[in-house]
Order: C-alpha cells, then sequence, then structure tokens
C-alpha cells in the first residue's frame, strides 16, 4: 500500500511535466539500468523488530511525498536540520509533505559539523521542544546526515521518557548506516558515542535524489559503510563493488540505488538479530574502534566518519593478516577499493601508538577490561567480533601504520 502511494504521489507531482514513474525492486546483484531519466527508483526494506518494526523507503524524489507522513502519529511535528541542509530546499520541501498531511509544523536549524553532535546541542533541541510545549503525541523529524540523526533521534529517545522520530537521511552515510538500527548519542571530549541510548524510528525516508547536492567529500566517505557490509557479511556485494565502483563514485543512479537498498538490506538483517548489540550486531563496526580513536585524537570534524573508517578497516585487514586469519590478497583487495572510493587508508601523522590504545581503552566494546576488535577471518564476508587476538601484533600493526608517512 505504501508502495501504491508513494508512486501515485510521485506521478501527480510530475504529471504536468510529463514524468513517468516507475517502482522496482532488486533482482539479483545487477544494478538495473534506470531506462530514461525520468523513471523513478523506489525500493522498500523491513527492519523486522516485532511490535517495533519499520519501514526503509528508498527512491528518488520522496521527500516531497507525503506517503511517509502517515507514519507521523501525532499533530505537532518538529523538523530539525542543519546548516547546510536547510538552505538547499529539502527542509522546505519536507515542512510541505507535512503540512499537506495536515500536521503542524516546527522548524529548528542547527549548526553543521561531528564537533556539534553535543551535549550543548541536544539541549538547544530540548529547550526548543519545551518552550514550544510539545507533548508525548509529538514527533521529531531528523533531516540530515549523521549528525543530526543521532542528536535528533536520542533528544527524542529522553524527552518527556520517549516520543515517536522519522529518519531523513541526507547523505550517503546515514542512508547506508547511521539512519538505520536506532543508535542515537551524542559525543564526549573522552570518546565518541559515549552518551546515547537504543531508540527506533518510526520509518526511514532515504530520498536519494539529495545525494545530488552532497560534496564529494562527504558522498565518498560514506561509500566506506558500503565496502564495510561486503568485506564482513556479503561477499556478493563486495565483487558487485569491484565491478560497480567506478560507477557508484559518479553517482550512476542505478548503482547508488542499488548500493544503498543493499547496505540496508544487510544491516537491517543484522539489527534483527542483535538490536543491542550483544553480539553479531558488534561486526558492523569493522575499523571504526581504530576510526574513532583517530576521530578523537584529531579533533571530531578533522576526519569524516568515513575517512576514519576507512582508515580503521585497512588497520584492522592488516592486524587480520598479520594474525593469519586472512590471505593477503583480500587485505589487498580491500585497501584497493577504499582507494578507488577516494578515502585515505593511511594514518595522520600526528598519532602514534600510545594515542590509539588510550582511547581504544574507552571503547564500547572493552568487556572486563579487555579490548575486543572485529577482524576479517576466512573467505571473503566473513568476520569475528573477539578479544582473542595477541596484543603483540596489534602493537606491531600500531606502529606500522604511525611510522609511515601519510600517503605511503
Amino acid at each position: 500500500e505504501m508502495r501504491r502511494r508513494f508512486a501515485m504521489m510521485a506521478m501527480l507531482a510530475r504529471a504536468a511535466t510529463g514524468f513517468v514513474v516507475a517502482a522496482s525492486q532488486r533482482r539479483g546483484l545487477a544494478a538495473r539500468p534506470v531506462a530514461t531519466t525520468e523513471e523513478q527508483v523506489f525500493h522498500e526494506v523491513s527492519v523486522d523488530l516485532g511490535d517495533r518494526s519499520y519501514p526503509i523507503y528508498i527512491g528518488t524524489g520522496l521527500i516531497e511525498s507525503s506517503a511517509w507522513c502517515d507514519h507521523v502519529r501525532g499533530k505537532r511535528v518538529v523538523v530539525v536540520t542543519n546548516d547546510v541542509v536547510a538552505p538547499l530546499g529539502y527542509l522546505e520541501k519536507c515542512e510541505t509533505a507535512l503540512r499537506a498531511a495536515g500536521k503542524e509544523v516546527l522548524s529548528l536549524v542547527l549548526p553543521d559539523g561531528e564537533e556539534h553532535k553535543s551535549m550543548e546541542q541536544l539541549n538547544v533541541i530540548l529547550d526548543f521542544a519545551l518552550r514550544h510545549r510539545l507533548d508525548r503525541k509529538s514527533c521529531f523529524v531528523a533531516l540530515g546526515g549523521g549528525v543530526i540523526g543521532d542528536l535528533v533521534g536520542f533528544a527524542a529517545a529522553v524527552y518527556q521518557r520517549g516520543v515517536d522520530f522519522v529518519q531523513v537521511p541526507t547523505t550517503l552515510m546515514a542512508m547506508v548506516d547511521s539512519s538505520v538500527g536506532g543508535k542515537t548519542a551524542v559525543n564526549h571530549p573522552l570518546g565518541k558515542n559515549m552518551i546515547g541510548a537504543f531508540y527506533q524510528p518510526q520509518c526511514v525516508v532515504a530520498d536519494v535524489s539529495a545525494l545530488e547536492t552532497l560534496p564529494e567529500r562527504e558522498y565518498n566517505s560514506g561509500i566506506a559503510e558500503v565496502v564495510k557490509y561486503g568485506l564482513i557479511m556479503d561477499a556478493d556485494f563486495f565483487e558487485w563493488q569491484e565491478k560497480h565502483m567506478d560507477d557508484l563514485v559518479a553517482r550512476h543512479p542505478a548503482s547508488v540505488a542499488f548500493a544503498v537498498e543493499r547496505s540496508c538490506r544487510d544491516k537491517a538483517d543484522v539489527v534483527a538479530r542483535d538490536e543491542r548489540e550483544s553480539g553479531v550486531r558488534a561486526t558492523l563496526n569493522l575499523g571504526h574502534t581504530f576510526g574513532h580513536a583517530i576521530e578523537t585524537a584529531s579533533g571530531y570534524g578533522t576526519y569524516l566518519h568515513g575517512e576514519a573508517v576507512s582508515i580503521g578497516t585497512a588497520m584492522a585487514a592488516d592486524l587480520s593478516l598479520r594474525l593469519g586469519w586472512i590471505d593477503d590478497g583480500l587485505r589487498d583487495r580491500a585497501v584497493k577499493l577504499l582507494r578507488r572510493a577516494r578515502l585515505p587508508v593511511d594514518c595522520p601523522d600526528s598519532l602514534s601508538p600510545d594515542d590509539f590504545k588510550s582511547i581504544m581503552a574507552l571503547d564500547k566494546k572493552v568487556a572486563d577490561g579487555q579490548l575486543r576488535l572485529i577482524l576479517l577471518k576466512g573467505p571473503l564476508g566473513h568476520c569475528l567480533f573477539t578479544a582473542d587476538f595477541d596484543p603483540a601484533l596489534l602493537d606491531t600493526t600500531l606502529h606500522h601504520f604511525t611510522a609511515r608517512p601519510a600517503g605511503h
């Protein structure tokens, strides 16, 4: 029914200009070519969590369609975005769709950047909601990238002990990763995402049209998470990326839509099995322990999240090779694919092994004082979450990456 409504809304919106809209579903691994520039892509993925299940809508022209507003159950809505997204027209489209659905809409624009994923900005959202007397039936809409999604989701989780929220991601990183699965948080000066909650949205609206205005560096940053899914669980998807990475970097519509949909399916499958990261969900953090250390030590915002994860993925692959768990062919394929995505794979000069160790000791995956890492083991598409590795080899990896000049 929702698929039909999205299609109907899109056709009505484009009727005056003669656009033809067609819904599509994934078939196999080949990215389906878009027959004409007028065709609209649409996919739907479900995150199955019992009575808290929700859909992910993936396609073009979705923000302006009021079909997704069915998931906004209350009358009053606050759309929270940032000062980069708001002027691009997405805020106006979102407001228009909500008002067309009969909602009373408020808007709040926050500063952009990882450095603003903070308690201070969380309080800005909460202050705004309280000043406007929003009640428990109100809904928060997160319109932006991962920072906005995490901030707004956490605000929704704690405001009056929980109100509805909807994710409308506008970056590739948010579409393929942070908007799905209910992780919400703010950063602390001593560690990334240390203050937060698991809190699921009512739905996710991934309008890939929004990626057209995303700066190249931010777009490429999101590809790091796409590569991750192939490495840890989906060998066929990794091999698809090896064939189609140039198209993905060039933002070929069919390739982008397929990559977002496949990534969301992979993540939704993991979240359905382990919502609160007690086991298998932790594997989605390949490269993140190293990456978070890079972000923290360098200062939030110096490296984009995906850039730091890319370096961390290269480090995890290196350690996996040193442990004898993968062969050098797989390590080389991983690094080559990240490079083709125009992502960094070398550590900044300023970091030392001790920097990594001190920050990694505070990682959320530490248990009983033991550092646990996600590492590759076996053939492509396999990994494990473990503390059972030789710490001397971790030291070797850290020295190897911090001893080399960047770019080598």
